[in-house]
């Protein structure tokens, strides 16, 4: 039923976008992406758009770990200064601080270094870029029509910026809400939680002062994770720079969630949601997963992945995991490529790689267990299977707390929970129908749409390159210091009235009480006069 409802909504897209924009005219898009798991669903864009007739460009460095894929659109490389080992030991360093269980404060020193590292070398990118006089020559001499990002990086931010370029940013989020505080949006504390808060939007006194406190302290470790990509974009702009000065002049934000997913909360009109833009429809299954599927019977089978990026885990860690599939009936599928821990049981395997949407497609799918990727979560709900989530690091914590707020999954703190603890989450998910139900709800919601969320990018990308950007769009509140922004001067001016006017009314009624008194001692000075 949600494959059929899924392949209306697309043929009606395609219908809608062809009437809204005609055929598109070739335009010229350069693309600045960001490596990883992020580049999954930009690459969907960026493909539909080469197939549309534009000429689309992608700068990547030479060592990376996924953007190395070449498909309808021209790859531009620069050589770095690291190699592939490095960015494996500096992924290798980030997944192991938060996986190690270190006492506080070490496990924030610990996570905090290996951010600062990681975004380091995202910046030494840009720096390689811009040293590469050949590829920015060619980039000046191109007449780009619009950029298409990731702004995690600032690279893409930078270079729009550099050459005047209208821009399109691609995101999940960023650290410290940047996403909101640079599209000026209201930000109210009492009902939209902070990243690593892991708060819903109805939260206690206590949660709300916890809010409150790490609003405070974001724009610290912000600028912390940021400071040499803002010096080093300080230094190619000739002028002081901060990070919403970089991020707040691009015309669309696309926004890789959707309010069923996300809290509500206040946007503002650039900012486009595409939740779900990486949820296809159900591809037939190899003969290799076919047959393990129909081999797991009337219990069905749990699909076990943490993402793209990590497929190995500690062994004590894999062995607990490993003696909790072996107390349900279902097969489980597990995306792992490190040492088969000892205590396997005969209903797990163990795949280096695995078709995930198409599984969770599948009607026999019983449970999904993820690490709370935004891409893993959407799958997910498309296709309605209740999850175990097992968040590791970033957003995935709030990401989880969205999905179990809604009832459609349990959370397990991966360095705590127990074989146990995770048996008990399967059985749950598994076994109590107000999970299925729930997210079946959620499924249903999101699939309840006009136009595919690849559809809605690839329009607004075209949008900004057939118009040169969209000020029309761009909230005046840009352009208003902190005092106009809050009308603290019209405050002050109307608090200023009220006191004058108080004064004024006060000294006439202390005038008119002087003359009254006056008035009256002076006929009663008459009255004894006479009477004398």
């Amino acid at each position: 039923m949600l494959t059929a409802l899924f392949l209306r909504y697309q043929l009606a897209a395609w219908m809608l976008l062809l009437m809204i924009a005609g055929f598109s005219e070739g335009g010229k898009l350069v693309v600045v992406p960001m490596d990883g798991s992020h580049w999954l669903s930009m690459r969907q864009v960026v493909e539909n758009l080469s197939q549309r007739g534009h000429e689309v460009v992608v700068v990547v460095p030479q060592v990376n770990w996924q953007l190395g894929i070449t498909g309808n659109y021209t790859l531009k490389t620069y050589p770095v200064s690291y190699t592939k080992e490095d960015m494996d030991v500096s992924l290798q360093t980030y997944v192991d601080a938060h996986l190690k269980g270190q006492p506080f404060p070490f496990n924030v020193l610990s996570i905090h270094n290996s951010s600062v590292a990681i975004f380091n070398m995202i910046f030494s990118n840009c720096k390689n870029l811009f040293n590469n006089k050949e590829l920015m020559q060619y980039l000046k001499q191109s007449d780009f029509d619009a950029l298409l990002t990731d702004p995690i990086s600032l690279c893409g931010a930078l270079i729009a910026n550099y050459f005047s370029l209208p821009s399109v940013f691609f995101m999940r989020g960023l650290p410290c809400n940047l996403h909101y505080k640079a599209n000026q949006c209201p930000d109210p504390l009492s009902y939209v939680p902070r990243i690593f808060t892991m708060n819903s939007d109805y939260m206690t006194f206590a949660q709300r002062l916890k809010n409150v406190l790490v609003d405070s302290v974001e724009f610290l470790y912000c600028n912390s994770f940021y400071a040499q990509g803002l010096s080093f974009a300080s230094e190619v702009l000739q002028r002081d720079v901060t990070l919403l000065d970089l991020l707040s002049s691009t015309s669309i934000w696309l926004m890789r969630y959707d309010f069923v997913f996300e809290y509500p909360r206040p946007v503002m009109p650039n900012m486009v949601f595409i939740g779900g833009i990486n949820c296809g429809a159900r591809k037939a299954l190899h003969e290799e997963f076919e047959s393990i599927v129909n081999a797991s019977g009337e219990h069905g089978f749990v699909v076990f992945s943490l993402g793209s990026m990590v497929s190995e885990i500690p062994m004590k860690k894999a062995k607990q995991i490993a003696e909790a599939f072996g107390t349900i009936p279902q097969t489980v599928l597990w995306r792992y490529t490190g040492e088969t821990p000892p205590n396997l049981a005969n209903n797990t395997k163990l795949i280096k790689w695995l078709p995930q949407n198409d599984l969770l497609a599948h009607p026999k799918a019983r449970a999904f267990i993820t690490h709370g990727g935004s891409h893993g979560i959407y799958e997910g709900i498309c296709n309605g299977v209740p999850m175990v989530l097992m968040p590791l690091f970033g957003d995935q914590m709030d990401n989880a707390k969205r999905i179990e707020s809604r009832g459609a999954g349990v959370t397990l703190n991966v360095l705590e929970m127990t074989s146990k603890d995770l048996s008990d989450a399967l059985n749950a998910v598994i076994n109590d129908k107000s999970y299925k139900e729930n997210i079946m709800h959620l499924s249903a919601l999101h699939l309840d749409r006009p136009i595919h969320p690849l559809d809605l990018a690839v329009y607004w990308v075209e949008f900004v390159m057939r118009h040169k950007g969209a000020p029309h769009l761009r909230p005046a509140a840009h352009d208003l210091n902190w005092i106009q922004y809050h009308s603290l001067d019209v405050i002050a001016f109307l608090l200023a009235v009220v006191l004058v006017t108080a004064f004024i009314s006060l000294k006439c009624c202390l005038s008119c009480c002087r003359k009254c008194f006056c008035k009256k001692g002076r006929v009663s000075k008459s009255r004894k006069s006479k009477a004398e």
